[in-house]
């Protein structure tokens, strides 16, 4: 069946680079593009218009958040506080236990993956927290996800996260990774067999990868099996590093090297590795592009860098910068990493960021950006039908509104889009040419109804970091309000 969908503007693709077409059409037939440009004369089966609308590639979130917001609640308390959000080395070693049910956990995910689809995102790698759990994540646990997922139409490249080590803070408020060895390997094995659940879908929508959690939480050996597993099986690996000066000093501590040497050490450096986020790296050091420096061993060894510049930047972080990684040869792709997950917005800070780390108004320019948010995810997924609007690619479109009153004026519409507005003006979605965002909403789900569960997870979740916390303390004394509350406004006299 043959489907013409159009709008005032189209992002094609001329075999480079995106390219702008005005009053543009692309036509598809079951997962593929078949046309993109002006004054299609073929057969078709169902038209569409999107009128005052951009249509553009899908967009591809490699950090993408698959659980309720934790942000929220962490990126903002005094460092007493920070450090309750932590396991106590009591609840460690005593009391540690899944805050939800499975059932529950299961409304979480399919929760933050209508966010996603919601989003524009198309084609996603997920990330969640492990604090509310009790360890990681299993095999189980994705399985179901990977349902859900299939059910809604995303595209998941999906793997249960495992670690061997957690954060906790001891007793003397000092911050520590505890181990449990026998877990982390448990936690690999399901992963590898997530691998084979999804090569057994056969589902072009599914594919599995290895998803281990922060590297100060891994060993040394499960680093190392971890990377033997991912050549064995061409399997792409994400791992959490050089996102905090923290790292070094605990895994000098643990396994008697830093982050580089252990990537290069255990054979890491010889897979198809992600890394968010890599703000520790300074690039505008001449050591970090010479020979034998951080970009150097980066670029050299094919990784992809995840930015993810809203979360970055709400934790006081900032990618420096993302110029000079694109000039060391660093493939760089996007990621939101909480909510929400949103890479309009995330490319809104990320351009500002690079302008304000370059101190030049061209640097971080938008095209870099969503070129990362499109193209770099695609080049990171090995899918180089992934990513544009082309004749012969996969049928993942995202449109985005641009006929409101608030949207103003348009000048190009993509900078209209970035400058002006969010990821909220999503109004459709095709993945693999089928509808999955249609007019705004997500053909049998119940928004509202999933809403108000999730309103009501979050609750439980915040009310057990007070188990967690080494001082026991309530929830709301972990987690002031902006203001204190009350039950009514006091007069007051207007001089």
């Amino acid at each position: 069946m043959y489907k013409r969908i159009s709008a005032r503007y189209v992002l094609g693709f001329d075999g480079t680079q995106h390219t702008l077409i005005e009053d543009g059409e692309v036509v598809f037939e079951g997962d593929s593009i078949i046309f993109v440009g002006r004054n299609y004369d073929g057969p078709v089966d169902e038209d569409r218009d999107f009128g005052q609308s951009l249509i553009m590639p899908g967009l591809i979130d490699l950090d993408a958040l698959a659980d309720i917001d934790h942000l929220i609640l962490d990126s903002w308390p005094s460092p007493d506080v920070a450090a309750g959000h932590l396991w106590s080395d009591d609840y460690f070693a005593n009391r540690r236990r899944d805050v939800f049910t499975p059932s529950e956990r299961a409304g979480v995910r399919e929760f933050a993956l209508a966010q996603l689809a919601l989003h524009g995102i198309t084609t996603y790698m997920p990330i969640a927290s492990e604090i509310h759990s009790s360890w990681a994540e299993g095999l189980d646990e994705l399985v179901n996800m990977a349902e859900t997922s299939r059910r809604i139409g995303l595209r998941g490249y999906l793997g249960p996260a495992y670690r061997s080590g957690v954060h906790v803070t001891t007793a003397a408020g000092d911050r520590e990774v505890h181990f449990d060895e026998a877990k982390g390997l448990a936690g690999l094995r399901d992963a590898e067999r997530f691998l084979d659940y999804a090569a057994g879908l056969e589902d072009p929508l599914v594919t599995g990868v290895l998803l281990p959690c922060r590297i100060e939480t891994l060993s040394e050996g499960l680093m190392r099996e971890t990377a033997r597993i991912a050549r064995e099986r061409d399997a792409l690996v994400r791992l959490h590093c050089l996102q905090s000066p923290l790292e070094d000093g605990l895994l000098r501590r643990s396994a008697g090297r830093g982050v580089l040497e252990l990537l290069e050490s255990t054979g890491l450096f010889g897979t198809r590795l992600l890394i968010p986020h890599g703000v520790v790296i300074d690039a505008r050091d001449p050591a970090a592009s010479a020979s034998g420096g951080p970009l150097d061993m980066l670029a050299r060894h094919g990784v992809s860098v995840v930015h993810c510049p809203l979360t970055s930047f709400r934790y006081q972080k900032q990618l420096v910068s993302f110029d000079r990684f694109r000039k060391a040869g660093i493939n760089l792709c996007l990621g939101t990493d909480s909510f929400p997950p949103d890479l309009v917005r995330g490319m809104d800070v990320g351009m500002h960021l690079t302008r304000m780390v370059e101190e030049r108004p061209d640097a971080g320019t938008l095209a870099d950006y969503f070129t990362a948010a499109t193209l770099g995810g695609a080049r990171a997924l090995g899918r180089a039908d992934l990513g544009k609007l082309a004749p012969g690619m996969q049928a993942d479109i995202t449109v985005v509104s641009l006929g409101h009153f608030g949207d103003g004026v348009v000048e190009d519409p993509l900078r209209t889009l970035v400058l002006n507005g969010t990821a909220r003006q999503v109004t459709d979605t095709f993945v693999a040419g089928r509808p999955v965002v249609v007019g705004g909403a997500l053909p049998g789900v119940d928004l509202d109804a999933l809403r108000a569960e999730a309103q009501r997870l979050f609750d439980e979740m915040r009310a057990a970091y007070s188990e967690r916390d080494v001082r026991r303390r309530a929830s709301d004394e972990l987690f002031p309000p902006t203001y204190p509350h009350a039950e009514i406004a006091s007069p007051v006299v207007v001089p």
